[in-house]
């Protein structure tokens, strides 16, 4: 593992940031008077801390949101637009410094934070133009005695949770098409990575967001704060990404309200090669697919299918490759892979690597934990795994990759389609026609065919089966936060 650097990552630059409520344009201690570490994953230290909200602090977010949202939904879309617009310039402006803040709470290589500041701010781009083309649609009824007119209108009151893992992507793919849809929203971010989202909003209130549209709340509190939420007859819209299991939990809680769903839940991303593959862009995209964001991402590839023939070489250069990235601190720019979120993490992951190997799995480069300066685990390859094993059967969310062996197409599927997740798979063939005939037939939301990255602002972002409900991203997203009016006419 690398060595801290010498010159220790800007402290200042947590300082710079606030760190207290943001409700109705105002920045609030919370009512509890409470404060929440936050920690540097490279270090195990803490930054700085930030407010906690209670149950009333989320209630008084709800009504001003409620009362900032009529008249955002008012404002035209493309004055909305413009506003989204210069949140995506200023964010760009901004990228190394949204990078920096990124790496320091989440741990990510700054390769990783780049990447994702780039992404992110690229849905204040795309829904920024989405928010202009809402159109609705007129037609003479079948009987001809009236007209059909359909339009969309913001649902309202929007509750948005997300996770620590893409602090700044998971939260403006939410926000902007909330914000161009006329929606005021509370965002609720992971209190691990709570820096960036009030960095953000910072930004979103200096691009022109009025007061209230866009409140912030951290809290570790989170269960009871965002039941209060949901059963508070103003808000009608909760977008949720996170695991399956708090999924099934928040639509339990949403359903006393029927309040309106979009969940992004957990995957279990087959990653699929077929003898006929090229290997080395087989490689090319495993790496990809499995060590972005050091692995901790829901769309990781998470149990390597590969077909017999090929399946020695892939292990093999899989584990040269994986066992050649450097480990350090995420804000070290020599790193190309950063900690791990906690120690929890890395002490669950360790657990399902040696219970692997114990039941006759063989590691071929990694298995190694270190806590001795910050969440380390090292990049894992671990090939013969059995089918029942964790690691094929859980979201890793982790810098390890278990490799199983198969010898048929129909094999292949049938291993691919052996889990409650439906997230995203990953094909790799040099036959398009099979490479599209086991794409259409894998139960997932995305494929990625002879290719480790998909994720786009312009595309549908979502999973089937237990990895979610509703799409992220495309004209799909704004949709997410609109309701269908019809009026029936007759002139």
């Amino acid at each position: 593992m690398l060595d801290l650097p010498k010159a220790f990552p800007d402290n200042g630059l947590a300082a710079a940031v606030k760190t207290d409520l943001l409700i109705g344009g105002d920045w609030r201690p919370g009512a509890g008077g409470k404060r929440i570490d936050v920690l540097d994953p490279s270090t195990g230290k803490v930054i700085t801390t930030v407010a906690d909200a209670t149950v009333d602090d989320g209630l008084a977010a709800v009504a001003a949101a409620h009362e900032a949202g009529a008249k955002w939904a008012a404002v035209p879309p493309r004055q909305r637009g413009e506003i989204l617009r210069r949140c995506f310039t200023l964010m760009t402006e901004r990228a190394e410094l949204f990078a920096r803040l990124i790496s320091l709470e989440n741990g990510k290589a700054m390769p990783d934070a780049r990447g994702e500041v780039a992404y992110a701010a690229e849905f204040f781009r795309w829904f920024s133009e989405e928010a202009v083309r809402l159109v609705g649609e007129m037609s003479v009824a079948p009987g001809g005695a009236y007209r059909i007119l359909v339009e969309h209108q913001p649902i309202g009151v929007s509750v948005l949770v997300t996770p620590w893992n893409f602090p700044a992507a998971m939260a403006t793919r939410k926000l902007a098409p909330a914000l161009a849809a006329g929606c005021a929203c509370i965002l609720k971010p992971a209190s691990e990575t709570p820096l960036t989202a009030y960095a953000m909003a910072a930004l979103m209130e200096e691009a022109g967001v009025p007061p209230g549209v866009v409140n912030v709340l951290t809290t570790s509190r989170s269960g009871p704060v965002v039941s209060a939420m949901l059963h508070d007859p103003r808000v009608r819209k909760l977008s949720f990404t996170g695991s399956t299991q708090v999924g099934r939990t928040l639509l339990k809680e949403a359903a006393d309200c029927v309040v309106s769903c979009s969940m992004e839940l957990g995957g279990n991303a087959p990653f699929v090669v077929f003898d006929d593959a090229d290997l080395e862009k087989a490689l090319d995209g495993a790496m990809v697919a499995k060590m972005r964001n050091g692995g901790e991402a829901c769309t990781a590839a998470n149990r390597f299918l590969v077909q017999k023939g090929i399946a020695d070489d892939f292990a093999k250069g899989l584990a040269s490759r994986m066992r050649a990235l450097a480990m350090g601190p995420g804000y070290d720019d020599r790193s190309q892979v950063g900690p791990m979120i906690n120690k929890a993490a890395v002490e669950r992951l360790d657990g399902w690597v040696k219970e692997a190997a114990a039941e006759g799995a063989q590691i071929l480069t990694g298995g190694e934990a270190d806590l001795s300066s910050g969440f380390y685990y090292a990049p894992t390859v671990i090939s013969g795994v059995r089918e029942t094993a964790r690691l094929l059967n859980d979201e890793i969310f982790g810098p390890v990759a278990p490799i199983a062996v198969f010898e048929t197409v129909d094999e292949a599927v049938a291993m691919a389609n052996r889990t409650e997740y439906g997230l995203i798979a990953y094909v790799y063939t040099e036959d398009l026609k099979k490479g599209l005939q086991v794409s259409e037939r894998i139960e997932a939301g995305m494929v990625g065919l002879n290719r480790g990255l998909v994720s786009d602002p312009a595309a549908p972002f979502g999973g089937v089966k237990q990895s979610g409900l509703g799409r992220e991203g495309g004209h799909h997203g704004i949709m997410e936060f609109c309701e269908i009016k019809y009026i029936a006419t007759t002139w």
